[in-house]
């Protein structure tokens, strides 16, 4: 090996247990034989081959080899009998797969790795050392921390599951400490997987402060009677013999004595013929199909080779959990499924086949809603959590009085299961409801007293706490942010779960609702109870504690059931599909911030809200008296019907037009157009509905948003409404604040900062003209942003050929119309009315701007004929937007989608990015040790808003720019840089 070289080293037993848990069971057709560990290793590992270079990672390979575990029995038994000593044997059905999948790494023609007496850690770290010591770069496919120690600038981790390179700056945001504390951070945490005690009580955020403060663990054992916590103090004195052998037992060994040198690892051409005889044996169809296309090899010509299965004792492998250890919590979580499923053929891993075998399986099932049990003491409780500790899998959902998280009391909550068992009826699912509160609608005023026999609630979360923060118990749930919130203010913090909303929502933004009830009709054929059965409706509605418990179970535990049903039909086509980096990037991290985010709310001041009401109220009637003048009498404003009479037939104003109820028109855009037109009456209108909107939606009605005992406005993100990717605000709606008029700027000065702190604002500067430089390859946009030109400034420079130096300010304001509108797929009509120009002034403007910027032109051209064809366009992080209309053989509607195809992966994109930061950023604020003194509070847009301690500020203001200027990276770089305004204020609008 030499200098320029690249070596992949695949943690083979890692590969193993995320092939096995990422997908459904499958068999092969012939026998019945387990299969479906190998077929997610080969299409793993085939991927992997010949998609290197489009991934994180950049490169192609030019050594590769598959490292494993020989068996349990290392020198590091030898050395504590006890290390993983509480592993459990692996699963029956993946026994005989070890053999196959070291057979199927032979017939991809790469080395298979092993050595008695070592693990395959070890190994991956003796091969990294020599290859770098001669000068090679290396790759380790494995996100598994105890691999982490190994980093340094040439050594990277990619985890495949994400698409994610884990360099230096990786290893420290997540852990705290950079790659050579690692082993330091594990002696003090240990790891209860494998056994290793490590010191009591002592977690890694503690771990990473204490080796901050004393540089290692030698010098923390040293000096541990400095520290001032008088328990922790005792605890590393009474235990540091436990963590100097919990440091040996991390630590890597880099000098196992290795049979294949580094130039064994040569990677050589795949071997069409050898590898397609194994896949045949396997009868993996689809992926025979790929081989034989990139290989050339006819594969009808192939005989499928002979295999030897090794069943029990003998078929050696890794223990239980090797490899298991290194999926993210979720999928760790979720690898636990015992579902049995009918047996599929390995060709079910195309996506519409894997679906439909998956929905298919569970749309069978009959759900009966009489079966359900209802938990009324604790014992039974008990048995329910086991039962969920078993399968590893609990779809959970809560009952409650409020829609509202924040004011919501518990009433209840539900569980759900799925059996081991498949019969005729398909795959069984067993549910339940604990209520916790429910009332007997008798007695006083106040609703009657509690119901008989439900535990109480201190005693029901007391033992549900266990669960739901355990991260080997994947936790499902439909909409999980409000049950994230709601059981976050009763002191559980949910950890290690999956969202069937957003797994619905990756899978087909844009193509319906991700409602529970329009997925199950959708997917499983079936209709759930709705709530206006159990509780009512208008008058007569009941809150759910009124809600009789017979009838209360069978709504919750169909909840509970029929969300844990989906995610078995969802969960596998997000990774057939190849979604599931979109999934674990930009949705499911997200929903703990937002739900913090949400909890944390903003300060509102009352008095500034009563004073701006005023002056609205004021303005409003003198628009009011205006509009009278100029319409000859008085009549009521807010009413269209008036109104229309008043333009279209009293004054015969051109353009009007008539409802289906036989009304006059009086849309926003027909008075906007009329405006336009020059008419005072109609902009009057426009005038007079803008102050009265701001009025009633922000002045009068934020104070009634003010919660009663946090004192602040609590507004709730929704993840999934938009086809784009943009989050929306709502009770009350913050995102649509008015930034451009004067009125909408003063309602922000209403949006103040606690005593002792300053709101941040950090704004993404012109994010979605710089998403289109990059998308659509602009080299004068690119050189522009590159060398910090004002943008609008340049294209006006370059369409109307004025110097920038002196332009003119109605010249760039044109210009800016033009690059905003262009994203929006603005028309020559729409532009003419903005700019307040002749329509054919406005079309020559963007038919010169079209020939100046060529490649936009061409970008919009790609985008149209590539979501005409797939039916969906992407973003740069791979997220789907479906537009299935772009086809309609009705004009409007087809260009209406063209547009909104045209704009999804702009708007998307910039979306994504801010996404991206404010997953990151509370790791960010934390390791610059701003944690307790930076808070995001508000996302608007492109926008983040902080409530931050007086003395953070400036150092907050450095780690929230760099944060999100970062964002893209190191996964995708960009070829304009992000530019991110941020600045500090009393009030929002002076931070802004």
């Amino acid at each position: 090996m030499k200098k320029g070289d690249h070596l992949f080293l695949v943690d083979g037993s890692g590969f193993i247990f995320r092939a096995f848990h990422a997908l459904p069971p499958l068999t092969r057709k012939s026998d019945g034989l387990p299969v479906g560990a190998v077929s997610g290793f080969c299409n793993m590992l085939w991927k992997l081959i010949t998609n290197a270079r489009d991934t994180s990672v950049g490169v192609t390979p030019t050594h590769l080899a598959v490292i494993f575990d020989y068996s349990s029995q290392t020198f590091r038994k030898e050395l504590f009998p006890e290390y993983k000593a509480n592993r459990s044997a692996p699963p029956e059905e993946l026994v005989p797969q070890f053999g196959l999948i070291r057979q199927a790494t032979v017939a991809f023609n790469l080395p298979c790795i092993e050595t008695e007496g070592f693990e395959a850690d070890d190994i991956i770290a003796t091969y990294a050392r020599q290859a770098t010591e001669a000068g090679g770069d290396v790759t380790i496919i494995s996100s598994d921390k105890d691999l982490m120690q190994l980093v340094t600038p040439c050594v990277h981790m990619y985890d495949s599951m994400k698409d994610k390179q884990i360099g230096i700056p990786e290893v420290i945001e997540k852990w705290g400490v950079p790659p050579e504390k690692m082993i330091d951070l594990q002696a003090l945490t240990g790891d209860s997987i494998d056994n290793i005690p490590g010191v009591p009580g002592i977690g890694p955020k503690t771990a990473a402060q204490l080796l901050d403060e004393y540089g290692d663990l030698d010098t923390l054992l040293a000096r541990a009677g400095e520290i001032k916590q008088a328990k922790r103090r005792e605890n590393i004195i009474a235990n540091a013999d436990k963590a100097r052998l919990s440091r040996t037992l991390v630590s890597l060994r880099t000098d196992v004595p290795l049979d294949m040198p580094l130039d064994g690892l040569v990677l050589e051409p795949q071997d069409g013929p050898k590898l397609i005889a194994f896949l045949k044996a396997m009868e993996f169809t689809t992926l025979t199909r790929r081989v034989a296309e990139v290989t050339g090899a006819d594969a009808s010509a192939v005989d499928p080779v002979e295999v030897t299965v090794e069943w029990g004792a003998d078929a050696h492998g890794p223990d239980v959990g090797e490899g298991a250890a290194a999926l993210p919590e979720p999928a760790k979580a979720g690898a636990v499924s015992a579902i049995s499923a009918p047996a599929v053929s390995p060709d079910a891993l195309t996506p519409a086949s894997l679906a439909a075998a998956r929905a298919a399986t569970f749309k069978g099932a009959k759900i009966d809603t009489e079966a359900y049990e209802t938990v009324r003491d604790s014992a039974a409780l008990d048995r329910w959590i086991a039962l969920a500790r078993e399968t590893g899998v609990v779809a959970f959902d809560t009952e409650t009085t409020s829609l509202d998280p924040m004011q919501a009391e518990l009433v209840g909550f539900s569980l759900a299961v799925a059996d081991n068992t498949v019969d005729a009826a398909g795959t069984a699912v067993r549910a339940c409801y604990v209520p916790l509160s429910h009332k007997s609608g008798r007695g006083d005023l106040l609703g009657g007293g509690l119901v008989e026999d439900q535990i109480p609630e201190r005693e029901a979360l007391a033992r549900l706490k266990p669960l739901l923060e355990d991260t080997s118990v994947l936790k499902v749930a439909q909409n999980l942010k409000y049950d994230y919130l709601l059981m976050k203010r009763l002191g559980i913090e949910i950890a290690g779960f999956d969202d069937t909303m957003l797994l619905s929502y990756v899978l087909e933004a844009g193509t319906g609702s991700h409602g529970m009830d329009a997925l199950s009709e959708r997917w499983l054929g079936h209709t759930p109870i709705a709530y206006k059965e159990v509780a009512g409706s208008g008058k007569g509605a009941v809150t759910f504690d009124m809600v009789e418990i017979a009838r209360a179970t069978a709504y919750a535990a169909e909840d509970a059931d029929v969300t844990l049903r989906l995610w078995h039909v969802l969960k596998p086509r997000l990774i057939a599909e190849g979604l599931a980096t979109v999934y674990e990037r930009l949705e499911r991290p997200l929903v703990p911030v937002l739900a913090r985010m949400e909890e944390r709310g903003i300060s509102v001041d009352r008095q500034i809200l009563s004073r701006l009401s005023g002056e609205l109220a004021q303005k409003a009637a003198a628009f009011e008296a205006e509009i009278y003048e100029l319409a000859g009498e008085t009549f009521n404003v807010g009413s269209p019907k008036q109104l229309g009479d008043i333009l279209f037939g009293k004054m015969s104003l051109p353009g009007g037009s008539k409802t289906k109820t036989g009304q006059w028109s009086t849309s926003a855009q027909v008075l906007e157009d009329l405006a336009a037109a020059g008419h005072d009456l109609p902009r009057k209108i426009v005038d007079w509905r803008q102050l009265t909107k701001l009025k009633s939606t922000y002045t009068d009605a934020l104070p009634g948003f003010i919660h009663p005992e946090t004192k602040r406005v609590h507004t709730s993100y929704s993840l999934a409404a938009t086809t784009t990717g943009r989050l929306s605000s709502s009770e009350p709606n913050l995102q649509n604040i008015p930034v451009r008029t004067a009125e909408g700027r003063k309602i922000r000065t209403a949006f103040i900062a606690s005593p002792g702190h300053k709101l941040v604002s950090a704004d993404y500067s012109q994010i979605e003209l710089r998403v289109l430089a990059h998308v659509a390859e602009i080299p004068q946009l690119c050189r522009a942003f590159d060398e910090g030109i004002d943008i609008h400034a340049m294209t006006a420079s370059e369409m109307f050929g004025v110097p920038v130096e002196g332009m003119p300010a109605e010249v760039r304001r044109r210009a800016k119309a033009i690059n905003f509108g262009i994203i929006y797929g603005i028309s020559a009509f729409g532009l003419a009315n903005q700019l307040g120009i002749e329509r054919s002034e406005a079309g020559e403007y963007i038919k010169r701007y079209f020939e100046r910027f060529p490649g936009i032109r061409d970008y919009m051209d790609k985008t149209k004929a590539e979501a005409r064809e797939k039916g969906y366009v992407e973003t740069i992080f791979g997220r789907r937007a479906y537009y299935p209309e772009i086809r309609s053989s009705n004009p409007q509607v087809r260009a209406f989608n063209e547009r909104a195809a045209i704009n999804a992966p702009i708007q998307g994109s910039a979306a994504d990015i801010i996404r991206r930061a404010m997953i990151r950023m509370e790791g960010a604020l934390s390791h610059a040790g701003l944690g307790e003194k930076a808070k995001m509070l508000l996302q608007v847009h492109d926008e983040l808003i902080f409530e931050v301690e007086d003395e953070a500020v400036e150092a907050t203001l450095g780690v929230v720019t760099q944060t999100m200027e970062n964002a893209t990276r190191p996964s995708l770089e960009m070829k304009v840089p992000l530019k991110v305004d941020a600045r500090a204020a009393h009030n929002w609008d002076e931070a802004h």
